[in-house]
């Protein structure tokens, strides 16, 4: 009678008395380990096949010591960059040895725990609901009834002189709009007469001085002798 086993990622053929070594295992020597993970059977030409695994199958061992593998060499390089580095590693191993080969009847640790955590609470929650009375949320509700009066204090009696005087400002300002249109529009008034008598002294000069050249060009010029300056046929 033989069985297949995974045991941490690996599958091991197996027979009642074998001894094996698997990556090491966290119970301690001397204590029985339970693998529930059975692949296969094979009883007397009878083959039981997992689909993956067996139901109920199971297969019983006890941790006979822990012990480490032969030294391995990890040695990396890149060529041309310098770089080398060499490393040892030693894999640690559990010795096991098989004490059966067990077809149905497995029971988990876990579901064992479970039901020993489930009964330790009930226990435990008669004080739990003692301690939580409700008369401490009396007090809060209080706190809250306190808290409205002096939120109607804060009303709005401040927001209705602010309005006052957005009032009295506004007539104010009309005012001095209009005075300032008025004071404007004055000197403005003065400087157009003041263009217009300039205008006036242009025109009347230009005539003055127009009239004195047509006088100019009226007179013959004489010398100096009191002739007119034309050259006298000579006889």
């Amino acid at each position: 009678m033989y069985a297949i086993v995974d045991i941490a990622g690996q599958q091991f053929k197996v027979e009642k008395g074998k001894k094996i070594f698997v990556h090491r295992l966290e119970e301690k020597e001397g204590n029985k380990v339970d693998f529930d993970r059975v692949l296969l059977i094979d009883n007397d030409s009878k083959v039981l096949v997992g689909e993956p695994h067996i139901k109920g199958a199971y297969i019983e061992g006890k941790v006979l010591n822990h012990t480490r593998g032969d030294k391995v060499i990890v040695f990396k390089k890149k060529r041309r960059k310098g770089y080398k580095v060499k490393k040892g590693h030693r894999q640690e191993y559990s010795q096991v040895e098989i004490i059966s080969i067990n077809e149905k009847g497995y029971v988990k640790k876990e579901t064992k725990a479970e039901l020993s955590k489930e009964e330790k609470p009930k226990a435990a929650e008669k004080p739990a609901a003692k301690k939580t009375a409700e008369p401490k949320k009396a007090p809060a509700a209080k706190k809250e009834t306190e808290k409205k009066p002096a939120a109607k204090k804060t009303a709005e009696p401040k927001k209705a002189p602010a309005a006052k005087k957005e009032t009295e400002k506004k007539p104010a300002a009309k005012k001095t709009d209009a005075a300032k249109k008025e004071t404007e529009k004055k000197p403005a008034a003065k400087k157009t007469t003041q263009k217009k008598t300039t205008s006036a002294g242009k025109t009347a000069t230009a005539k003055k001085s127009s009239a004195a050249k047509k006088k100019d060009t009226a007179k013959p010029k004489t010398d100096k002798k009191g002739g007119t300056g034309k050259k006298e046929d000579k006889k």
